[in-house]
């Protein structure tokens, strides 16, 4: 089970980190990016899921500089509070954060990063701005925001369908901005990784958990 530890950004804010680090063989840091309800059981549970596989994790409580433990509910208020926290932070705030996580990591080798929804959109922001050997990104809806700057390292991009936060030519715009990235797309909607959503589609995320596995061993595992 990982524990919370409290990070320290370059700008000298401090923050809440859910940190899991397993007791096998470490095949590099990972830091899981939070949907806009917090790092919520569901983001401890995929932070978890990571250990498991051997990853060093780190999940930054980005929320923190506005509000500190904060864990919204899956409704429409949750959704409301969570993206008004979202527009209120910016860009360049949670990317600092992120740093200090990826920072914290070094020690355990090359450090990648994975983000869901909010977090898929600056997973993408990670991979422009960071040092990270490799970044996956989960629906993120505000990619098309951020293709002024692209990403340094290989990404990979996963996309429901059927998400009616995404269309069709939003992922094309991104696909088009970075050629080279994988870019996978599933008959499901928008958080379809996450049990606790009502868009959850097991045999999806199971089909992109697996594809992002793989992804990240070969990034970070050096040969």
């Amino acid at each position: 089970m990982g524990q919370w530890v409290e990070l320290v950004a370059d700008d000298g804010h401090r923050l809440d980190c859910y940190s899991t680090i397993p007791e096998t063989e470490i095949k590099g840091g990972l830091v899981v990016i939070q949907e806009i309800f917090g790092v919520n059981a569901h983001i401890r549970a995929v932070a978890e899921g990571f250990a498991k596989e051997g990853f060093a994790v780190a999940a930054p409580s980005l929320f923190d500089r506005l509000e500190r433990h904060v864990e919204l509910d899956y409704t429409p208020e949750g959704v409301a509070n969570g993206r008004k926290m979202r527009v209120e932070l910016g860009w360049d705030r949670p990317a600092t954060d992120l740093k200090a996580a990826i920072d914290y990591l070094r020690k355990y080798g090359k450090v990648a990063t994975v983000g869901y929804c909010w977090g898929g959109s600056l997973a993408w922001l990670s991979a422009c701005r960071l040092s990270v050997a490799a970044s996956v990104s989960y629906y993120g809806g505000q990619i098309v925001q951020l293709l002024e700057e692209k990403p340094k390292c290989p990404l990979m991009l996963h996309f429901g369908e059927k998400d009616d936060y995404i269309p069709p030519s939003d992922i094309e715009k991104i696909k088009a901005s970075f050629p080279s990235a994988e870019v996978y797309i599933y008959n499901a909607g928008h958080g379809f990784s996450c049990e606790a959503r009502a868009d959850y589609h097991p045999e999806s995320a199971e089909v992109a958990r697996a594809r992002t596995i793989d992804f990240l061993e070969k990034s970070l595992i050096t040969t």
